[in-house]
C-alpha cells in the first residue's frame, strides 16, 4: 500500500512518519472495503426492507437510501470511523509538513528559474468554497499558510495517504487515464493549447503535457499557496506548465484561446452558480473544434439508490456542501446550458491505467458500451476503480 510520493518536491518522511501514513491508509482501506461491505449488507438485509415495509416500495433515491440507513449500527460505525480516519489523514500530513516546510521552501527557490511559470493575483477575491470551508475536513482548507507552500504540501502528502496508492505514485492516475483515453479515442485531435481549471497542485495537469508534449499547457486555481507548490512540483519534474491564480467562473483569457479545457474532481466543489458560469467560460475560451472534458463523480441519475448515497456520504459528513448538489445535476444539461450542442455531448468510463494498464484503456476505447456507469466501481477509491469522464465538442 504505497503512500510515499515519488516526485522530488515531496516532503521527506522519517521512518515513523512513513509508518504512520501506512497505518492511516490501512485504516481507510479497511473502512472503504470491509466496513463498506458491511454497510451494503446492512442496507440489503435491514434498512431497505424496513423502508419498503413502511413505504410500500424500495428506496429510489440517494436521499431515501440515506434515510433508510441512518441509525443502523453498520451506518453508525462506518460513518464514525470514516470521519475519524479523515481527520487522521490531515493530522499526519500536517505534522510532516510543519517539520519539513523550511526545506521545501528552499528547494522551491532553487528551481524558481526552471521551466514554466507561476503568476499570482493578490487582488483576486478568493471564493468562499476555497477559503471559508474546511473542505474534506482539511484544516485551513486550500488557503492554509497563505502564500506559503504549506497548503500545497499538506494536500499532496494528505492525498497520498488518503488515496492508499490508488491514484498513482504521484497522484496523477486520473490525468494519465483521461489523457490516454482522449489520445486513443480521438487520434486526429492534437491540442496545441490546454487549460486545466481548478488544478490544485497540478497533479493531474502534468499528464497532459506528457501526453501532448508540443502543447502549451496552462493551469489555474484560486489558491496562491497551492499554485506555488504546483509550479515547483512541475519544475522539479522538468515539465513546462504555466500556472495562474484565477477562478474558473471568471477566466482571464481571450475568447477562443484553447483547444482543450479540462478539470478533475473539481465541479463538485463549486456552488451551483459558479459551476454554471464555469461551463460558459469554458465554452467561451475554447476554439471551434475544441474539447471540454471533466473527470468527476458519476451523477445520481445514472446510479442506483444505495450507490448514489454511498458517494453522497461526503456531502453530509466530509464538509463538502456542494457535492450532492452537483451529483443531482445532469452532465448533458450542464454542457448544454454552457453553450454546447446536445449532439456534441459524450461520456465514458475508463479503467485506472495504473491498476489495469494501457491495454484495458484501449479496450474501453473500443467498447461502444464503455459509457455506462458501473455503480459498483466507478468513482470509488477501492480495488477495481474506474474513472467517469464527460464533455462536449465546441462546433
Amino acid at each position: 500500500m504505497g503512500v510515499e510520493l515519488q516526485h522530488p518536491m515531496k516532503p521527506e518522511l522519517t521512518a515513523e512518519e512513513a509508518a504512520r501514513g501506512r497505518f492511516v491508509s490501512g485504516i481507510r482501506a479497511f473502512i472503504l472495503n470491509d466496513l463498506a461491505g458491511d454497510l451494503r449488507l446492512a442496507y440489503d438485509k435491514r434498512a431497505a426492507p424496513a423502508f419498503a415495509r413502511e413505504n410500500g416500495r424500495q428506496p429510489e433515491t440517494s436521499n431515501e437510501a440515506h434515510q433508510a440507513l441512518r441509525g443502523d449500527p453498520a451506518f453508525n460505525i462506518y460513518s464514525a470511523m470514516r470521519v475519524q480516519a479523515q481527520k487522521m489523514v490531515w493530522q499526519a500530513s500536517g505534522d510532516v509538513v510543519a517539520r519539513d516546510i523550511e526545506r521545501l521552501e528552499a528547494e522551491a527557490a532553487k528551481v524558481a528559474n526552471g521551466p514554466g511559470s507561476v503568476k499570482l493575483n493578490p487582488d483576486l477575491d478568493i471564493p468562499r468554497n476555497v477559503d471559508a470551508i474546511e473542505v474534506h475536513l482539511m484544516p485551513g482548507s486550500y488557503t492554509r499558510g497563505g502564500d506559503s507552500l504549506e497548503a500545497g504540501a499538506v494536500y499532496d502528502q494528505g492525498l497520498a495517504v488518503f488515496s492508499m496508492g490508488l491514484m498513482g505514485a504521484n497522484l496523477d492516475d486520473i490525468g494519465l487515464s483521461m489523457a490516454a483515453y482522449v489520445k486513443g479515442k480521438f487520434p486526429d485531435f492534437k491540442p496545441q493549447s490546454i487549460l486545466d481549471t481548478g488544478c490544485t497542485i497540478g497533479h493531474n495537469t502534468l499528464p497532459w503535457k506528457q501526453t501532448y508534449p508540443d502543447a502549451k499547457v496552462e493551469a489555474i486555481d484560486a489558491a496562491a499557496g497551492g499554485l506555488r507548490y504546483a509550479s515547483a512540483r512541475a519544475k522539479m519534474q522538468g515539465q513546462e506548465v504555466s500556472f495562474a491564480q484565477m477562478s474558473a467562473d471568471a477566466l482571464d483569457y481571450p475568447d477562443a484561446s484553447f483547444d482543450l479545457v479540462f478539470s478533475s474532481m473539481f465541479l463538485h466543489e463549486l456552488s451551483k452558480k459558479a459551476r454554471a458560469a464555469a461551463f460558459k467560460e469554458a465554452y467561451r475560451v475554447l476554439k471551434p473544434g475544441g474539447l471540454l472534458l471533466h473527470m468527476e463523480l458519476p451523477p445520481n441519475d445514472q446510479m442506483n439508490a444505495f450507490d448514489g448515497f454511498y458517494l453522497d456520504w461526503d456531502s453530509w459528513y466530509n464538509s463538502e456542501p456542494f457535492y450532492k448538489g452537483y451529483r443531482d445535476e445532469s452532465p448533458p444539461e450542464l454542457c448544454q446550458a454552457g453553450g454546447f450542442g446536445a449532439d456534441d455531448y459524450f461520456q465514458f468510463v475508463v479503467p485506472s491505467i495504473g491498476i489495469y494498464g494501457e491495454e484495458a484503456v484501449a479496450q474501453a476505447i473500443a467498447d461502444e458500451n464503455a459509457n455506462a456507469v458501473d455503480s459498483e466501481t466507478t468513482g470509488r477509491l477501492a480495488e477495481g476503480i474506474m474513472w467517469f469522464g464527460f464533455g462536449a465538442w465546441k462546433r
